[in-house]
């Protein structure tokens, strides 16, 4: 009688003609037990341990491999598996592929490329080769991926390790990163949101500010304190006038995340507590609810169907306004008196059409709450001084605040400081303390802060395009900005309210049509007195289309530019955000047109749109070193606001070339780079790894990427919304743009002389046309 076999707790079996799903998120995939096999030989000893016959390093064996790929048998019933021990085969890919030791397998890497793993139809006696960076750098994803789900043996399927490149970044996207960027302002996940890389006071222990007036929201981090003592977490109440520029500043020493918006549910044990709402941030060092990340995030959210997190975004932002004053740059206690480029309308729109539409009344009061906070907003912000130019009527980024901005890197001003420091015989850090409380009075430096806090308002931190100047531009971009505010609201107060809408807080509106005498009267009408109309929103777009093509149209050079307040000219810097007049809808026909044809090719590189043109950044040296707002680098909401805006006028065929253009490059680095998704690129060299003041962000993980980048993860999902399925496929194969469009230029000429061939005149004409736009 043979000897009975037992087996290990949680052994599972593998099937090896059953069917499996391949391509589907780590949670589904890795679930279960470790795996074994019965395929040939079965013994008990295999169960302790993965003992192949062929070890996977194979260094000293490379000149006996007579055939390119495979020493097993080949497979024509089933797909390829691999049976691997996931610990040691971590250890051996590290050890001969990650020659830089960032645990990391790139195109930089000096390993083989090349390792034998033992298919599970032998038992893994038999190996296969897997080659090239591609392969070995997704196979260390999924070990580690493995590694996370407790499995010590596993089955992997070939197909993980050759899967589609687009098809596993974006499924990467939407089941895992946006997964990894989600917080929680609540005592579940305050351990994770309070964790603040850009903090240098030393002090890591949390702190949470509640805003003034919500009393259960105090009480309820009172209670989490007390019932999690190891964090140490210390609630501190908000005065109501929490923006205070002096009151801010004595923040800087005792920084802290910002409560956000929460809602009450049932604690389980029949009473009532409060819940974080979930959102995303971009990741990296920025750890916290952001503005206008959060705008393109919420873009891709939608592409990936999860509306319900998006929505829970802009009910943040509604908080915000309400308890902060306006849409924080970012949801921390530094960042009270800052906010950033305004989408809220064209945000809370989005997502209200694609609510369900089960309960139409529940979407129209949250859309009006929406509303009715970007109202207020755009009336005690945009259009209320300091940021308002009363003599142009145009808006400008300039933020209060003093001293010295405390979230950057502590050696960030040095040089802008040293000169001061040696005028008053300090060290700089004697002379950066004495600044900030006000002993040491230079007002020179004073309006360079000035400048740089608008920079980090305008989110083009830095360029430079505003250096030393930003806070006296009325710039494209935000103008763009507030023209579709103006529509969004209009249209939404005449297609969803009936033409009439009541606003519950109250507040001044600022007065229209601006003007210096306007703004000189302190008498303002209240928000409560009248119902708002549609006409008012529409004829404050109008006023505002006129402004833009009065101060920042240039007709002689086929672009918007910047228009200088205090100066009163025109700032001839060339940056990419003209095209937001496209995404606005404030260009007439005939602006687009002219910069398509004549002003769109100078931002156009390979790898897509730069921020601004080699020409206008100037030339680069130890003394003027690179900007990363600036031309060679390429961003994704540049990218997704010139894709919309092309096709909002009807260029859809721009839009999708530099779309493929954009995913090309991203799918590039994905691809050579161990799943890299950073914040940005040199759309020039195609490259992430950048040579600016701040590096680049989502590039330092290790073994598996975890996150991508917000904003990146949405310009990649969008874009493939602008692909053709020709186009999608080529850059699956990474075909290089050049490569693409030639050959597509080919086939238009190519059917062009089957046209004159076949004796059409017209036909040849129109196809002439054709060629030579696209060419151009």
């Amino acid at each position: 009688m043979p000897p009975k076999v037992t087996h290990p707790t949680g052994v599972a079996f593998f099937d090896e003609h059953g069917p499996r799903p391949t391509n589907v998120d780590a949670a589904t995939y890795y679930a279960g037990g470790d795996t074994y096999t019965r395929s040939r030989t079965y013994s008990q000893s295999h169960l302790q341990g993965y003992k192949p016959k062929r070890a996977p390093a194979f260094e000293e064996d490379l000149h006996l491999r007579t055939r390119r790929m495979s020493h097993d048998e080949k497979s024509v019933t089933a797909p390829r598996r691999f049976l691997i021990d996931v610990e040691e085969t971590i250890r051996v890919v590290l050890e001969q592929e990650d020659t830089d030791g960032d645990f990391q397998i790139s195109i930089t890497d000096a390993g083989p490329k090349m390792m034998a793993l033992g298919t599970a139809t032998s038992n893994g006696f038999k190996s296969f080769d897997i080659r090239g960076t591609y392969m070995l750098s997704n196979l260390l994803q999924e070990l580690a991926l493995a590694r996370d789900h407790n499995r010590k043996r596993i089955v992997l399927d070939e197909a993980r390790l050759t899967e589609n490149p687009v098809d596993r970044l974006s499924r990467m996207i939407k089941n895992s990163f946006w997964h990894s960027l989600t917080r929680r302002i609540d005592g579940e996940g305050l351990e994770i949101i309070t964790a603040d890389p850009k903090n240098r006071t030393g002090r890591i222990n949390p702190r949470i500010y509640v805003p003034f007036g919500e009393p259960a929201m105090a009480e309820y981090y009172r209670k989490v304190a007390k019932e999690k003592p190891h964090m140490n977490l210390d609630v501190q109440v908000l005065p109501q006038k929490c923006d205070d520029p002096v009151f801010v500043k004595s923040l800087n020493s005792k920084p802290g995340i910002l409560a956000l918006a929460m809602n009450e549910v049932d604690d389980g044990h029949g009473g009532r507590t409060l819940k974080g709402i979930p959102f995303i941030v971009p990741g990296a060092r920025f750890n916290e609810l952001y503005n206008w990340d959060s705008y393109f995030i919420t873009l891709g959210l939608l592409v990936d169907g999860k509306v319900a997190m998006a929505k829970g975004m802009v009910e943040h932002f509604i908080f915000e306004i309400k308890h902060y004053g306006k849409i924080l740059n970012g949801s921390r206690s530094y960042y009270l008196c800052r906010t950033q480029p305004p989408f809220l309308t064209d945000m809370a729109l989005q997502i209200y059409n694609q609510l369900d539409r089960s309960d139409l009344e529940s979407n129209r009061q949250w859309l009006k709450l929406a509303i009715q906070a970007a109202i207020k907003e755009y009336h005690t912000i945009w259009v209320a001084e300091p940021r308002i130019d009363p003599k142009t009527g145009l808006s400008r980024y300039r933020p209060e605040g003093l001293g010295i901005p405390p979230e950057t890197e502590a050696s960030h001003f040095t040089h802008v400081l040293e000169p001061y420091a040696q005028k008053h015989g300090l060290s700089v850090l004697d002379f950066t303390e004495k600044y900030n409380d006000g002993s040491i009075k230079e007002p020179q430096l004073d309006e360079y802060f000035l400048h740089d806090r608008a920079v980090r308002e305008s989110g083009h931190d830095t360029t430079y395009r505003f250096e030393k100047r930003c806070a006296n531009l009325g710039t494209i971009d935000l103008q763009a900005l507030l023209y579709k505010y103006e529509v969004d609201i209009g249209t939404a107060i005449r297609e969803v309210f009936d033409d009439e809408l009541e606003l519950d807080e109250d507040f001044p509106l600022a007065p229209f049509p601006p003007s210096v005498e306007a703004y000189a009267n302190p008498r303002r009408e209240s928000s409560k007195r009248r119902p708002q109309t549609s006409d008012e929103w529409f004829e404050r777009a109008e006023h505002r289309k006129q402004m833009i093509d009065k101060y920042l149209w240039n007709e002689s050079k086929s672009l918007y530019f910047d228009y200088d307040t205090v100066t009163e000219k025109q700032i001839l810097y060339e940056s990419v955000t003209a095209l937001w007049a496209l995404w606005a809808g404030c260009a007439s026909e005939e602006q687009a047109w002219k910069l398509v044809s004549h002003s769109l090719q100078k931002f156009e590189v390979l790898g897509g749109l730069v921020s601004g043109t080699e020409e206008s950044r100037g030339k680069i040296s130890l003394d003027r070193p690179n900007r990363q707002w600036d031309y060679p680098y390429a961003w994704p909401p540049h990218q997704i606001m010139a894709w919309v805006g092309l096709e909002r006028y009807g260029y859809l065929e721009d839009a999708q070339r530099l779309a493929y253009r954009f995913l090309y490059m991203m799918t590039t680095a994905f691809v050579d780079f161990n799943g890299v998704v950073p914040e940005k690129f040199d759309a020039v060299k195609l490259s992430h790894l950048v040579d600016a003041e701040y590096g680049n962000q989502g590039i330092d993980f290790k073994m598996v990427p975890r996150e991508g980048f917000g904003w990146m993860n949405s310009a990649y999902q969008v874009g493939l919304s602008f692909l053709t399925t020709h186009m999608r496929r080529a850059v699956a194969a990474c075909t290089s743009p050049e490569v693409f469009f030639n050959a597509q230029i080919n086939a238009d000429a190519a059917a062009a002389q089957a046209t004159a061939a076949a004796g059409d005149p017209l036909g040849l004409a129109m196809d002439a046309l054709h060629l030579s736009a696209s060419s151009g």
